[in-house]
């Protein structure tokens, strides 16, 4: 059976990291009809290239129109429509039933499937809209495996679920507390995340109401054994590090565990991984059992910004054995670090020496997008990073 690991993509530099760090499909967005208004999204020429450029590599591409519609929203959705089926996009993602009306009538060949939004938890809705038509529904963060198993012994769809990201404190796609607080519609695309904020009580602490971010990695060997069909990753507006680790550190849980090479030290060292990837504390959520004060904020949450993320590579000379990178955080001569990469193991290294664009040496880099060049032993490629040294 093939597993889809499904990642995210805000913009086109994004989505190519994706794609070559192992995802087997992509979800973007346009500038309409998205539900992540915030994100840089997609131009339509832009989302030409980004289908070219992942069909080229056997990946998909699936494209949101998965806000809730007013009247007036409806203006051009038949056009767009048109214009993603001309573009070959591999589906669609909807929540509206206006969105699966429009293809019907006009017959496009456009496959869609059902967003998060529409808060699936139970076999008789996922009936429903296969019987619309939708090849796969993506299944709320709220299911439990025992709902997940339930679904798939009685339904004749493929299911996709959220194995990272964020949580919503509401059902995904029910919450209104941000329109009702800043006057920014989250089931219109400008969620601003009003259940991360801090509210004054009568204690010496803020309160926080919102839950800890979603980590599956120890079970995604169990949700394999279940047969779903695609492993769905949240973070449109994430980094390119954040992007390329996630994707890293699944797709090799995903291929160790179908080439049965996977063990349990394995699991702990991509845990560690995307644990030090994400400012946020994460937890498996709803999954194994009704999450309870260990897998929520309530005082005293701490968020603490990664500066794991060193440099990518931009280019790497191989009679010279010298790398060209573009700074991201501050390293120094002396520095343990590693580099990774969608071609290559983890290669460890410790900077003994550095240049800048002059080609001068220097003994630190601590400019943000500065163009450095060490010496490394071992042949790197481009969109390769480096990061600090995990042990």
């Amino acid at each position: 059976m093939k597993y889809e690991l499904l990642m995210p993509a805000g913009d086109l530099e994004r989505l190519k990291i994706a794609c070559l760090y192992g995802a087997d499909a992509v979800y973007i967005g346009g500038y309409d009809y998205s539900l992540r208004a915030n994100a840089n999204n997609f131009l339509i020429e832009e989302m030409k290239e980004a289908v070219e450029f992942a069909h080229n590599l056997g990946k998909k591409v699936y494209v949101t129109v998965n806000m809730i519609f007013h009247s007036k929203d409806l203006k051009n959705l038949d056009e767009y429509l048109k214009t993603l089926e001309t573009l070959n996009v591999d589906s669609v993602i909807v929540s509206d039933l206006a969105v699966i009306e429009s293809i019907k009538r006009q017959k496009l060949n456009l496959k869609f499937f059902i967003s998060t939004q529409k808060s699936i938890t139970n076999v008789e809705a996922v009936k429903f809209y296969e019987s619309l038509g939708a090849y796969r529904v993506v299944l709320a963060r709220e299911c439990s495996r025992e709902d997940i198993i339930e679904i798939k012994k009685n339904t004749n769809v493929e299911i996709e679920v959220f194995i990272h990201g964020a949580m919503c404190t509401s059902y995904s796609g029910r919450c209104v507390l941000s329109n009702y607080v800043t006057k920014r519609d989250s089931n219109r695309g400008g969620c601003s995340q009003v259940c991360r904020f801090a509210f004054e009580n009568n204690y010496d602490k803020d309160l926080f109401i919102s839950s800890k971010d979603l980590n599956m990695i120890d079970y995604i060997p169990d949700m394999m054994d279940l047969n779903i069909e695609s492993f769905k990753v949240e973070g449109r507006m994430k980094s390119l590090y954040y992007i390329a680790t996630i994707a890293s550190c699944y797709r090799n849980v995903i291929d160790k565990k179908l080439n049965n090479t996977l063990s349990k030290e394995d699991i702990s060292y991509y845990k560690k991984i995307l644990e030090r990837c994400s400012n946020r504390e994460n937890a498996p959520q709803f999954y194994n059992k009704p999450p309870g004060v260990e897998e929520q904020y309530y005082t005293g949450r701490v968020e603490i910004s990664n500066q794991d993320f060193l440099a990518i590579v931009l280019d790497y000379n191989e009679s010279t054995k010298e790398v060209t990178l573009e700074q991201r955080n501050k390293f120094e001569i002396g520095d343990k670090v590693e580099f990774f990469g969608p071609n290559h193991e983890v290669k460890k290294y410790t900077i003994n020496e550095m240049k800048n664009a002059k080609n001068e040496d220097v003994k630190k880099a601590p400019h943000p997008g500065e163009i450095i060049k060490i010496k490394v032993p071992f042949k790197l490629d481009k969109y390769d990073m480096m990061r600090v040294e995990i042990s």
